[in-house]
């Protein structure tokens, strides 16, 4: 799992069946810099990820998100998704 923070939606002019109730999320993955610096809402380096959310997940909230196969696994049949939203993470404590 890997944290990141919402920055955007991505509007979709159609969508497939299969994401019923989801909606998609643009999410800056945050590296070790920016979680020393949490309060500062600093955009990660690495590039931005689309992750698919059934959460609720807001703007400039902190998420947990899966990739790869294990993005799929909520599913009971395959879905062509690299990126899904595990969690709404309320607080994180990180020390280096």
């Amino acid at each position: 799992m890997r944290i990141g923070r919402v920055i955007g939606n991505v509007t979709l002019s159609a969508q497939d069946p299969a994401y019923q109730g989801g909606r998609f999320l643009v999410v800056s993955p945050l590296g070790r810099k920016e979680l020393n610096r949490l309060d500062e809402e600093l955009l990660s380096e690495q590039p931005t990820v689309v992750v698919y959310d059934e959460r609720g997940a807001g703007l400039g909230e902190l998420i947990g998100f899966v990739e790869g196969a294990e993005a799929t696994a909520p599913f009971e049949s395959p879905i062509p998704i690299d990126n899904y939203n595990a969690a709404i993470l309320d607080k994180i404590s990180y020390k280096p």
